[in-house]
């Protein structure tokens, strides 16, 4: 039986990222997100959800959290689910809750479009480095077509 565990969340953040580290010094990131939902009921009024979800970010996108993201900022994330389960001291009862622990980043700009913390343009940041099979002198150039030049034929008709 096959599996997936895959979450892809765009939101704004409910609160700064708090930064700690383990003790062998790896950092991690909380993070709280807020996502909305907006639709059109039977009698066409507008309804609106928010859904608020923690999410869990790992190493170095735990440190560009911290550095680039405020309260409010849009942010993309991809990652997976996540249940976490303790005793609850007060009660002695068995607590749980659902989290997204982060595998990757980007950032959407910032809060109201104007001054403030995420690059222009943002930025993606992924757990795992981008690698490809083909050397690099053997990658066709960003916007360039995979086909030899040798096999390409340009057509008078435009049909535009």
């Amino acid at each position: 039986m096959a599996n997936l565990n895959k979450v892809m969340l765009i939101g704004n953040l409910t609160r700064d990222p708090e930064l700690r580290f383990t003790p062998s010094g790896k950092a991690v990131a909380e993070l709280g997100l807020a996502i909305n939902r907006i639709w059109y009921n039977e009698q066409n009024q507008k309804q609106e959800e928010t859904t608020f979800v923690d999410v869990t970010l790992w190493a170095r996108q735990a440190e560009i959290a911290q550095q680039y993201l405020t309260k409010g900022s849009p942010v993309y994330i991809e990652g997976r689910l996540n249940l976490d389960t303790w005793d609850d001291k007060a009660t002695g009862q068995k607590r749980s809750k659902l989290k997204v622990v982060g595998e990757g980043l980007q950032l959407l700009g910032t809060k109201g479009g104007g001054g403030g913390g995420a690059p222009q343009g943002g930025g993606n940041y992924s757990e795992r480095p981008q690698q490809s099979s083909r050397p690099a002198q053997q990658r066709p150039a960003q916007g360039a077509s995979a086909a030899p030049a040798e096999d390409f034929q340009e057509e008078d008709d435009i049909p535009f």
